[in-house]
C-alpha cells in the first residue's frame, strides 16, 4: 500500500472518506473554440448549506455563458425523504433545500432539468409516488418554463429533450424500476410508457432516432461504480457500520460490523448494484445500449466523481457530490478513467460540429472551481 493511500485511510478516521483514485497523468485537451451547449451534470445536491461552496462554483461557471448552459440535477434533490406534505414537519427545510437549486439556475438565466432519485421518492418509502409528484409541482411553480422535473408524476420515461442543434437528452426515472410501493403501472396510469417493455422500446427508439445529435441519457442510479453502491467498502465500514446511517456514529463494532457491508454486497438492497431489481433494471438498459449506444449515461447516487469507459454507452459518468462535503469512498473498477472523493460536478461542452469535451470540476471550501480531469469524447 502506497503512502498516499495510507494517508487517505488515516483521513477516513476523521472525515469518513475512502482512498481516491488519482487522475491519469495526461495533458488536458484544449477548450473547444466554439461551444454551442454547456451541459452541467450535478447529482445528490439535496442538502446544501446556505452559500454552499459547490453551488458557488457552479454559479460561477454558469455566469460566463448562461444562455448556452443547461444543468441536469441527477436526483436526490431533497434529503432525506423528498418533499413532505404542506404543514408536515420538515416541509419548510425541504423547500429551502430544493429552492436553493432552482434559484441558482433561474437567477443565472440558464435552463435546468431535475431527475428524481430514490430519496425524492420519500426515501424509497410507501409515500414515494406522492412525494415525487409534490416535488414536480414545486419545481414548476418556482422555476417557470425553463426548469422542470423529468420524467414527471412518477412516470419512468424516457423523456426526450433536444437541446440546441447537436444534443439529445433522454431522461429516465430509474427509481420507478426499483420502487416496491405504489407507482404508475399499466393499466392504471397516465404515463406514455408504464411497463418495462414500453420503457425499453421507447428508449431504443429515442436513441436511434437522434440523427446526428450526440445522445446523453440521464438517470439517478449508475450502471457501474467503484463506490459503496458497487460493493466497494473499506475497512472502516466494517469497524464503524453505524456511520452508514449517521455519519457521526463512530462506534466500533469489529466482527459484528462486517455483517452490514457483506449483506450489501450480496444484494440485500435494491439501491445497490447487487440488488435483484437493480440487476434487472441494468440488464434491461444494457440490452438497449448494446443495440443503440448513447455517448454518455450520466447518474448520481454514489457520492463521488467517476468517469468509466465502456459501461453504459461509450462513457458512464457518476457525478454525485452536489453539495460540499457530501462524499464517500470510491476506487477503480473495470474501465475507470477517473475516480475521486471530492465535491463538485461535471460539464460537457458541445460544439455545433459535434465535438464533445468532458470536464470534471472540483470545488474547494471557498467555492473555487478547478478542472481535475478532462477528455475529448469520441
Amino acid at each position: 500500500m502506497g503512502s498516499a493511500c495510507r494517508a487517505a485511510i488515516g483521513a477516513a478516521l476523521a472525515v469518513g472518506y475512502g482512498c481516491a483514485t488519482p487522475a491519469p497523468a495526461a495533458d488536458p485537451p484544449a477548450p473547444l473554440p466554439a461551444v454551442e451547449t454547456r451541459l452541467y451534470l450535478i447529482g445528490d445536491a439535496g442538502a446544501p448549506a446556505p452559500a454552499d461552496p459547490v453551488f458557488k462554483a457552479l454559479a460561477g461557471q454558469i455566469a460566463g455563458d448562461p444562455a448556452r448552459s443547461m444543468v441536469v440535477f441527477l436526483g436526490d434533490n431533497i434529503y432525506p425523504a423528498g418533499l413532505p406534505p404542506a404543514g408536515a414537519p420538515g416541509r419548510q427545510e425541504a423547500e429551502r433545500r430544493l429552492d436553493e437549486q432552482i434559484d441558482l439556475v433561474r437567477d443565472a438565466g440558464a435552463r435546468a432539468i431535475f431527475i428524481p432519485g430514490n430519496h425524492d421518492w420519500a426515501a424509497w418509502g410507501i409515500a414515494g409516488w406522492e412525494s415525487v409528484k409534490r416535488e414536480g409541482r414545486r419545481i414548476a411553480d418556482r422555476g417557470g418554463t425553463r426548469v422542470s422535473l423529468l420524467p414527471a408524476d412518477g412516470c419512468p420515461g424516457p423523456v426526450v429533450r433536444d437541446v440546441d442543434t447537436r444534443l439529445r437528452l433522454i431522461a429516465l426515472d430509474t427509481q420507478w424500476w426499483l420502487h416496491a410501493y405504489a407507482k404508475p403501472l399499466h393499466p392504471n396510469s397516465n404515463c406514455p410508457e408504464d411497463s418495462e417493455a414500453e420503457v425499453v422500446e421507447a428508449l431504443r427508439a429515442a436513441i436511434e432516432g437522434a440523427g446526428d445529435r450526440r445522445v446523453v441519457v440521464v438517470g439517478h442510479h449508475p450502471l457501474a461504480s467503484g463506490g459503496i453502491h458497487g460493493g466497494n467498502f473499506g475497512w472502516s465500514d466494517h469497524i464503524f457500520p453505524l456511520r452508514a446511517k449517521r455519519s457521526w456514529l463512530w462506534i466500533p463494532l469489529p466482527g459484528i460490523g462486517s455483517a452490514y457491508p457483506l449483506a450489501r454486497r450480496r444484494g440485500v438492497s435494491d439501491q445497490d448494484l447487487s440488488g435483484p431489481l437493480n440487476v434487472h433494471m441494468r440488464e434491461a438498459i444494457a440490452g438497449v445500449f448494446a443495440r443503440a449506444a448513447p455517448l454518455d449515461y450520466a447518474a448520481g447516487h454514489e457520492h463521488n466523481l467517476q468517469v468509466i469507459q465502456g459501461k453504459g454507452g461509450e462513457y458512464l459518468l457518476v457525478s454525485g457530490t452536489g453539495f460540499f462535503g457530501h462524499a464517500s469512498r470510491t476506487a477503480s473498477t473495470e474501465g475507470t478513467l477517473f475516480a475521486r472523493v471530492a465535491s463538485g460536478f461535471m460539464r460537457l461542452d458541445l460544439s455545433a460540429t459535434g465535438e464533445v469535451r468532458l470536464a470534471v470540476i472540483v470545488a474547494d471550501a471557498s467555492g473555487n472551481a478547478q478542472e481535475a480531469f478532462s477528455k475529448m469524447l469520441k
